[in-house]
Parts: C-alpha cells; sequence; structure tokens
C-alpha cells in the first residue's frame, strides 16, 4: 500500500511520515521510505547520517531499466516522468523497490529512497519535478500489495500537483497546525484532488488543547482523523537524540495506530490507477512532451497492458 504525507512546508509531514514508516515498521510490515521533497530531511528524521545516492542523478539509468524489451519505448531520451509500463516493461515488486541500488538502510530496517537535491548544475536552469519523476516513474512500475508499504514524504504545499505523482498513492494523509494557513493548504489540495478520487485524511500536528482540536473540526470537518499532541519525544526524534516509540505519549502512539489501520483498510485500486497513469502521460505529452522529444508519446500507451498483479 502506499502512502503520501503532504502539507504545509513547516506542518511536519517528514517527522509524521518517519514516524508512520517506524509505526509500520514495528509491527513487521515491510517498508520503503521516499524523500520527494526538495528539502532532504527524511533521512536524518529516520537516524541516518548520510543520504542516500540521489534518484534525480540516475533518470537515464532507471529509464533504461524500466523500459525493458518495451517496443514502444525505443529509447530513454522519449521516456518521460509519466511514461507507462507496457508489455515487455520491467515491473517492481515491493522487494524489489526494497532492494534498489540506490537505496539506504536505515537502523531500523527501512529502505529508504530519495530523489536527491539541486545540484550545482540544475541552479537557475532545472526544474525539481524533473528529479520527482524519479519517484513518479518507479511508482507507474510498482506492483505493490497488501502488508507492502511504501511511505513517501511529498514537496510542501500544493506543489505536488505539478505532476500526476498526487494520483499514485492508496492514501494522502494531509497533515495541518492547527492555524489558518495549515488549513488553507487543506481546502487547496482537497479542491485540487477531488476530481481524480484521491483519497485524502486530515492529520493535526502540533495540538497543544482540546481547542485546537475544536479549531481543525470546524475548518477541515470529518476529514480530520486523527491528531498529534505536542511531544517532547518527538523533539527528542528531531533534534537527534535518543528515541523510539515507547517514548511517544499515549494518545500520540494511538494516533499512528489508528493512521496505520485506515491504510490498512483502503482498497487497491488497480483500474484507477491505470485510467489516471494514461491520462496524465496523454496531458504532458500535448502540453510539452511530444515537443520535447519530438515524438508522439500517445504511441507509448499498451492498451491490452492490465495494471496490478
Amino acid at each position: 500500500m502506499r502512502v503520501a504525507f503532504v502539507g504545509k512546508g513547516g506542518s511536519g509531514k517528514t517527522t509524521m511520515s518517519a514516524l508512520f514508516a517506524r509505526h509500520v515498521a514495528s509491527q513487521g510490515g515491510p517498508v520503503v521510505a521516499m524523500d520527494a521533497d526538495i528539502n532532504q530531511h527524511l533521512a536524518l528524521v529516520l537516524g541516518l547520517d548520510r543520504q542516500p545516492e540521489p534518484l534525480g542523478a540516475h533518470l537515464i539509468e532507471i529509464k533504461d531499466r524500466l523500459r525493458g524489451s518495451n517496443p514502444r519505448i525505443p529509447s530513454a531520451e522519449v521516456m518521460v516522468k509519466t511514461t507507462p509500463p507496457g508489455r515487455g516493461s520491467t515491473l517492481l515488486s515491493f522487494a524489489d523497490l526494497a532492494a534498489d541500488p540506490f537505496a539506504l538502510t536505515t537502523p531500523e530496517g527501512l529502505s529508504l529512497l530519495a530523489t536527491g537535491p539541486f545540484s550545482e548544475d540544475d541552479l537557475g536552469v532545472a526544474c525539481y519535478h524533473s528529479k520527482v519523476g524519479a519517484v513518479e516513474l518507479l511508482l507507474n512500475h510498482l506492483v505493490d500489495g497488501p502488508g507492502e508499504y511504501v511511505v513517501v514524504d511529498m514537496t510542501a504545499g500544493a506543489d505536488s500537483f505539478a505532476s500526476g505523482l498526487f494520483t499514485r498513492f492508496d492514501l494522502t494523509f494531509l497533515v495541518a497546525e492547527p492555524t489558518r494557513q495549515g488549513v488553507s493548504v487543506y481546502r487547496q489540495y482537497r479542491e485540487y484532488a477531488a476530481k481524480y478520487d484521491v483519497a485524502l485524511a486530515v492529520v493535526g500536528n502540533k495540538v497543544h488543547s482540546p481547542a485546537d482540536v475544536d479549531f481543525l473540526r470546524e475548518h477541515v470537518g470529518d476529514d480530520l482523523l486523527a491528531w498529534m499532541e505536542h511531544s517532547a519525544a518527538v523533539r527528542a526524534m528531531e533534534q537527534g537524540r535518543h528515541f523510539t516509540l515507547d517514548d511517544l505519549e499515549p494518545a500520540n502512539a494511538d494516533a499512528l495506530h489508528l493512521l496505520h489501520k485506515t491504510l490498512d483498510e483502503q482498497e487497491k485500486d488497480w483500474e484507477r490507477f491505470g485510467r489516471q497513469t494514461v491520462e496524465f502521460h496523454l496531458r504532458n505529452a500535448r502540453a510539452w512532451a511530444n515537443e520535447r522529444t519530438g515524438s508522439d508519446l500517445a504511441e507509448q500507451i499498451d492498451p491490452d497492458f492490465v495494471y496490478g498483479p
């Protein structure tokens, strides 16, 4: 199952991604965490002292691996971030993704992949979404199943809507502080996502009082699933001090259990996944990719390919 954590910059979505990934791993679930944020902090919060090899620096290699022997994709140069799999493409199992050559293993046994930050050559000339495209391609080619967890820390705000990546998940958790700025991102995200059947739930964060919960309920209604109280244990984790999940306050531990339970109850919809993969590929082809590659990228779509196991 794939889950995204989104929210306003500074809302705590990276911290929540790390806590959720650690929680699921502690319950015996295999986890791949992916840092798709331009601010590469997930490795630090997961207890690593270095970053994974950046996926964005190996796009050609990733494309060559995924296109496999698909006759509709003759080269990596005509493969873009939305290119769908077809017959002959290399499909990834969860185990394949966890063993990706660019992954690092965290102290708690999670696999971590990261898009990588801007490089010196990117500054002033490149768009970060080209790097995030590596995550989109991997998820497009992933055949995952129940009890397998991919946890993605997304870019801040509504920036996720610059590609079809926001539709690649079984559930999206929007992390919102009990502030007007925090809930404004929720309203924007909900409005954009509504027409694409994106399953969305709000996780309140940095909650200090019942009044904070009331504020969130007033502004997000039934979308409020759970909330995390202000936590000395989480602050210790963010500061790099010793932390285990046993240090969490009972209410916060319960919140993580509820997030886990809600994700497990979500139904995998391969038909929607395939339909939207094609939809966003055609949209990108018309908008820029046909001109960029000098090809009609609609021809990359294999009408007989079936998504899922």
